[in-house]
C-alpha cells in the first residue's frame, strides 16, 4: 500500500494523469475528431521529434551539462542527409549512416571542448549552434530540398494499427536508453559525476570521460531525431531545428531532471513531451497565440527549476541538521 501512494505521488503519474485528463478534454471539445485514425496518426508522428530530442538534453543535463546545439546539430545533420541523397545521389542507407556518424561525431565535438577547455557545455554549445547553423545553411541555402527518394517519405507515412513507425523509432530509442542507464556500468558512472563529481573523482570515476560520452550519446540521439525528421517532412529547408530548445529543455525538466545532475526520468520526459504535444495541438484547435504558448510553457519550465532547486536546498538542510545530531 505503501508503495503504491509513494508511486502516485511521482512526477511520472503525475504527468500521466495529466496527459490522458488533457487528451479526453480537448477530444471531447474536438467533436470526437481526436479519436480518428488520422489523428491519432499525426499526433504520434509528430510527438516522436520533442520525445528524442528531449531524451537528447536529457542525458546531458544528467553530467550537469547543457546542449544548446539540439537544433542546430539536428538540422544540419538532416540538410546533410537531403544533400547526399539528392546532390550526390547517394543510396539511402548511406545518407542515414552517414547522418548518425556525423551527428554523434558532433556530439563527441562538444564534449571534448568542454574536456579541453574547462568551459561549461552552455559556452561550447553556444559557439557550435552558430557554425553548424551555417553548415546547414550552407546545405540548403535559401532552398527546400524535397526532391530526395520517395521511399524515404514514404517510409514515414507508414504505420501499424495507427501507430507510425516513426513514433516507434523514438519508443524504441527511449526503450534502449532506458535499459542503458539501468544496466550499463558506464551509465551509472555518468550519473555519479552529475550528483556529485567530487565524490565521483575520489571513487576513481573519469568525470571528464562521463561529460565526453555525454555529449557524444546526446549526439547519435539527435542523429536519430534528424532520421525521423526527414522521414516525416516533405522537405528540409533552413528551419529545421529551429525550434527545438525550448522543446528539448521543457520536456526533461518538467520530468523532474535536475539540472544539477545525477538524474534521468525516460518515462517522465516521455510524457512531458506528450503534454507539450496536447498544448501545441490546444494552441492550433483554440487558434490560441504562439507566443502565449512559448510563455505558458517557458513558465512551466522556470517554475519547475526554482521548486527543484528549493527541494535540493531544503533536503540539504535536513542532511546537515541530521549530521550534527548525530555528531553531538
Amino acid at each position: 500500500m505503501k508503495f503504491l501512494i509513494k508511486r502516485l505521488r511521482t512526477t511520472e503519474f503525475s504527468l500521466t494523469l495529466l496527459f490522458i485528463v488533457g487528451f479526453l478534454a480537448l477530444a471531447s471539445t474536438s467533436g470526437g475528431v481526436l479519436f480518428s485514425g488520422q489523428s491519432i496518426r499525426s499526433f504520434l508522428t509528430y510527438l516522436a521529434i520533442p520525445i528524442l530530442i528531449g531524451l537528447a538534453q536529457m542525458v546531458v543535463l544528467a553530467v550537469g551539462q547543457l546542449n544548446l546545439a539540439v537544433g542546430a546539430m539536428g538540422g544540419a545533420t538532416a540538410a546533410l542527409m537531403a544533400h547526399m541523397m539528392v546532390s550526390w545521389e547517394a543510396p539511402i542507407w548511406l545518407a542515414m549512416v552517414t547522418g548518425i556518424v556525423a551527428a554523434t561525431l558532433m556530439g563527441a565535438l562538444n564534449g571534448a571542448l568542454v574536456v579541453a577547455t574547462g568551459l561549461n557545455g552552455f559556452i561550447i554549445t553556444l559557439g557550435t549552434l552558430t557554425i553548424l547553423e551555417g553548415v546547414q545553411y550552407a546545405f540548403v541555402r535559401s532552398f527546400t530540398i524535397d526532391s530526395y527518394p520517395d521511399a524515404v517519405k514514404a517510409f514515414g507515412k507508414i504505420s501499424f494499427f495507427n501507430i507510425p513507425t516513426v513514433f516507434m523509432i523514438a519508443v524504441v530509442t527511449a526503450l534502449i536508453l532506458a535499459w542503458f542507464y539501468r544496466t550499463n556500468i558506464t551509465a551509472r558512472k555518468m550519473l555519479a559525476s552529475g550528483a556529485n563529481p567530487l565524490a565521483a573523482r575520489l571513487s576513481g570515476v573519469s568525470n571528464k570521460k562521463s561529460i565526453f560520452l555525454a555529449h557524444t550519446l546526446s549526439g547519435t540521439l539527435l542523429g536519430v531525431a534528424a532520421i525521423v525528421t526527414i522521414t516525416s517532412l516533405g522537405g528540409i529547408n533552413r528551419s529545421v531545428g529551429g525550434d527545438w530548445l525550448l522543446a528539448s529543455f521543457a520536456a526533461p525538466i518538467i520530468a523532474g531532471v535536475l539540472m544539477s545532475g545525477g538524474v534521468v526520468a525516460i518515462y517522465g520526459t516521455v510524457m512531458a513531451a506528450s503534454v507539450i504535444r496536447l498544448v501545441d495541438i490546444a494552441r492550433a484547435q483554440y487558434s490560441l497565440d504562439p507566443s502565449v504558448v512559448n510563455l505558458s510553457i517557458g513558465t512551466v519550465v522556470l517554475s519547475t527549476v526554482a521548486l527543484s532547486e528549493w527541494r535540493r536546498r531544503r533536503a540539504e538542510i535536513k542532511r546537515q541538521k541530521f549530521v550534527e545530531v548525530v555528531d553531538e
